[in-house]
């Protein structure tokens, strides 16, 4: 009975989540363009939908993933499971070498997993004519965001401040930009906004808020949030290195062409 009543309430707020999205789109339609809806059967029915799917999403991510991120950093950050400096009550980084792989695993695997990623690498394979492949795509966007969280964590339990890591991210970026080939650079930013999407920011959240809840002398307000700028940041980094080195490679391949047919 407890489950239903939840369950109901958040499908109450969603609904007044959705209704400004739904008049705004209607009144362009009707007052704007001055034309009734196509199919507004259809219309009402995937509004159904998308209030069901949301509600049931935001449930599932208050049982199971917020619980599970936050019980996983607890249990690999426990003192007992680290042991060493850590039952002393002091911080050494290298203590905490299995959370830096667990972030780095789950951030690969849940951007793998991304819906969004998974669309855009298809419809950039498909406009590029096969010349982007989208699993190659998901791979180094997936890489670079596992390296994000990873760098992530490593800063929360270090305590070093957020900035210092955007800042010198963008730098390398904007260097990126200069010398990345042209037709991958505006992907590469999309990349990096498509990551943060719905799987990966509930697991990526949760993990930062229960490392900063364990970690002696973190604050979860101050320290717990911030993995998803890494996990934005890293993969612009990744595909435009991709790119680089693929353009790299794809010459040295024409420049050993020639000497092949004169031998």
């Amino acid at each position: 009975m407890e489950l239903l009543n939840h369950i109901l309430a958040t499908a109450w707020d969603t609904i007044f989540d959705v209704l400004p999205i739904a008049a705004i789109l209607l009144f362009f339609q009707i007052v704007v363009l001055k034309k009734m809806p196509p199919n507004p059967k259809r219309i009402v029915a995937g509004f159904v939908y998308v209030v069901a799917g949301l509600t049931l999403f935001l449930v599932g991510l208050e049982m199971a993933l917020f619980p599970l991120g936050e019980a996983m950093a607890s249990q690999l950050t426990d003192p007992d499971f680290i042991g060493g400096h850590v039952l002393q009550g002091i911080v050494h980084w290298q203590d905490y070498y299995w959370v830096y792989i667990f972030a780095a695993a789950i951030g690969f695997a849940t951007t793998a997993a991304e819906p969004s990623l998974i669309a855009v690498a298809l419809k950039a394979e498909q406009i590029s004519g096969g010349a982007l492949n989208a699993f190659a795509l998901r791979i180094a966007v997936a890489i670079g965001v596992a390296v994000g969280v990873s760098l992530g964590a490593f800063r929360i339990v270090t305590g070093m401040p957020l900035h210092w890591f955007i800042i010198a991210g963008y730098v390398v970026v904007i260097i990126q930009t200069i010398w990345a080939p042209k037709m991958i650079v505006a992907l590469a930013y999309d990349s990096g906004g498509v990551t943060t999407s719905t799987v990966t920011v509930p697991v990526v959240t949760a993990l930062g808020l229960g490392l900063a809840s364990t970690i002696p002398g973190r604050s979860p307000l101050l320290d717990g949030f911030g993995l998803i700028a890494f996990a934005s940041l890293f993969p612009i980094m990744a595909v435009m290195g991709y790119a680089k080195m693929a353009e790299w490679m794809q010459s040295r391949r024409q420049q050993s062409e020639p000497k092949e047919e004169n031998t």
